[in-house]
């Protein structure tokens, strides 16, 4: 076999922008030197959701120099304001139509910081606390019995520019717009359940909470045609109770429809205030038409903290896997599975991989729109397939599939380890053995959570002992089983299983398999039944802030006959997006990885 190192560029750092202090104003472009994290946490991030999703212009915001209250109408302007919404371009004192408030921590100080504010500025109509967490709506109105004006803080969305706040929530299934930062609405939701919510403060059960009201949202998309009002909703003034009780009938229908997904025994155990919070942050949108990165972003944020580290369970990074994707290249009419699917990261991006190769296909043979449709439901359903043991991650996959395409029934909740037999024979029906010409997976792994069991172990030559040959200095596996093996060795092997022969596969390693001198066993046994297409070694920042575990990224093809020598393409990716606290940076070398391999195939005339 012959290895070829590739190098990456290495790409120019602009030392002058990292030794620049302060963080720039969104509004202004201007460098701000105090309050720096406060202004890029909160200040930047409401400014940005005003104009990008609010539609409001950056001429009517003020955010610096601040604007300052006055003590009393006739009195000096003393107190500073993070960001003030003029009505038009027009910023005037009694123009002041919303404030926004970002320097109090918690929502108790925000609301007293906003009613002084709010009770000496006569225009304004509108108050807002947001910490980068969290936020509190609060709109003027007047009393009907004492005709006095008072603060309402049953508000569950901000008017759009020129829209009233009394219209908010009367939505028609065509109106709805794709949202622009999803990401930054589930991080409001979660935050606000976890701190707002009572009984249920575990992250795993906020998950489940947003699953279930996801898919009420899902159906109420699909199922509500395109001039009728949306059932998905929280109108101004409108009790709680109300909305508890038309969510809780949509959630009903919802178990009906996707009985694949919920048993009889699922509900919605939030209250009706967390109900009508999460329904206000989400009905302006069409949750079915957003970015899939989006989605897979804004999944992270409450499905990440779900995630069990103890039991070996950490998202893949979205970069890391588009690379594998893009490296296998799935092709139209393959099989593809991930066997320890998590949240459906690898299966989104194989299968958007294969849907842009459709398009292709569809623009060649001038098919129609809903012929094109029909094809991808079809590449959906038919040939993706998914398996976890954990019955939440699978519900979270099933959820994924559903607003992406709806493949949802090829994923299933098994033990990928266990004796294929012994699946459900619903899972049996959609994945056998030799089926698949794709696999992509991140196993759980780790010493901690053993496979054993004579049952298991039994169907792997790796379950059983092998010992070193000091004539031949050759591998050879031995008749007697081991007591327990980690979960990664024997997904290797089950992996390989899956494939047929020729197919492909990526499987992200820790670093000991693949370099360990008593693991070569392992190596001893990969090369036996596969043909090694490429080694990506990945930096250690690649999995934290949830581990340190230095990992690789190992490419396989089945063998299909006996090769002995043959180019294995190599490279090390230094950045990998984000640091080790997983804050985003721009170096990032796996796209110049994918980019790198298909000059390395071209070069060195390989197909697959």
């Amino acid at each position: 076999m012959k290895e070829e190192f590739y190098e990456l560029p290495e790409e120019k750092i602009n030392k002058e922008t990292a030794k620049q202090e302060g963080v720039r104003d969104y509004i202004t472009d201007k460098i701000v030197k105090s309050g720096v994290r406060e202004h890029e946490e909160a200040v930047n991030v409401f400014s940005k959701k005003l104009v990008e999703e609010l539609g409001y212009s950056k001429n009517q915001i003020q955010t610096i120099p601040q604007f300052r209250v006055k003590t009393s109408p006739s009195g000096q302007e003393k107190y500073p304001v993070d960001i003030v919404v003029f009505r038009d371009e027009n910023g005037t004192y009694n123009n002041v139509y919303m404030i926004i408030e970002c320097k109090q921590p918690n929502r108790k100080d925000g609301k007293k910081q906003l009613d002084i504010y709010l009770n000496l500025v006569p225009s304004v109509e509108i108050g807002v606390w947001f910490n980068g967490k969290e936020h509190l709506y609060l709109w003027k109105t007047k009393d009907p019995e004492t005709r006095r004006w008072k603060w309402d803080d049953k508000v569950y969305e901000l008017p759009k520019r020129g829209q009233r706040v009394e219209d908010i929530g009367k939505y028609k299934r065509k109106d709805l717009e794709k949202p622009k930062n999803l990401k930054q609405t589930f991080n409001d939701i979660r935050n606000h359940l976890a701190g707002m919510t009572t009984g249920i403060t575990r992250d795993e059960a906020i998950a489940q909470e947003i699953i279930n009201l996801l898919f009420c949202k899902i159906y109420d998309e699909i199922n509500t045609p395109p001039h009728e009002q949306v059932e998905f909703r929280a109108g101004i003034g409108e009790p709680a109770e109300e909305v508890k009780n038309r969510i809780i009938n949509q959630f009903d229908k919802v178990r009906k429809e996707y009985d694949d997904v919920f048993g009889e025994g699922d509900r919605i155990k939030l209250d009706a205030e967390s109900i009508v919070y999460v329904v206000g942050e989400l009905q302006r949108y069409v949750i079915t038409e957003a970015e899939r990165d989006a989605i897979g972003d804004a999944f992270e944020v409450f499905i990440g903290p779900a995630l069990r580290g103890a039991e070996g369970q950490f998202f893949t990074p979205r970069n890391v896997v588009r690379m594998a994707v893009e490296i296998l290249n799935p092709r139209l009419g393959e099989y593809i599975i991930d066997p320890a699917c998590g949240s459906g990261g690898f299966l989104i991006v194989a299968l958007e991989h294969v849907w842009r190769k459709l398009d292709e296909e569809a623009k060649k043979k001038n098919w129609s729109e809903e012929y094109l449709v029909g094809k991808r439901k079809e590449v959906a359903s038919k040939f993706i397939a998914g398996i976890d043991k954990d019955s939440f991650l699978a519900k979270v996959t099933k959820a994924y599939m559903a607003i992406a395409g709806d493949g949802r029934g090829g994923i299933f909740c098994e033990n990928s380890l266990l004796l294929p037999s012994e699946w459900n024979p619903k899972t049996q029906q959609k994945i056998e053995l030799n089926k698949f010409d794709v696999l992509l997976t991140n196993p759980p792994f780790g010493a901690k959570i053993p496979v054993k069991g004579e049952r298991i172990l039994s169907q792997y030559d790796l379950g059983f002992k092998w010992k070193l040959n000091k004539e031949t200095k050759e591998w050879e596996k031995t008749n007697k089983l081991y007591d327990a093996q980690p979960p990664q060795i024997l997904f290797i092997e089950r992996c390989l299983q899956l494939l047929n022969p020729g197919g492909r596969m990526a499987i992200v390693l820790p670093d000991g398999i693949l370099g360990n001198i008593t693991d070569g066993y392992i190596r001893k046994s990969i090369l036996d039944k596969a043909k090694i297409l490429a080694v990506v070694d990945m930096p250690p920042e690649t999995f934290q802030p949830s581990t340190s575990t230095k990992t690789s990224l190992l490419f396989l093809q089945k063998k299909k006959e006996n090769i002995e020598n043959y180019s294995i393409f190599m490279a090390v990716a230094e950045k990998c997006g984000h640091d080790r606290r997983g804050k985003q940076i721009k170096e990032d070398d796996f796209p110049t990885v994918s980019e790198t391999y298909r000059q390395f195939l071209k070069e060195n005339k390989i197909n697959f």
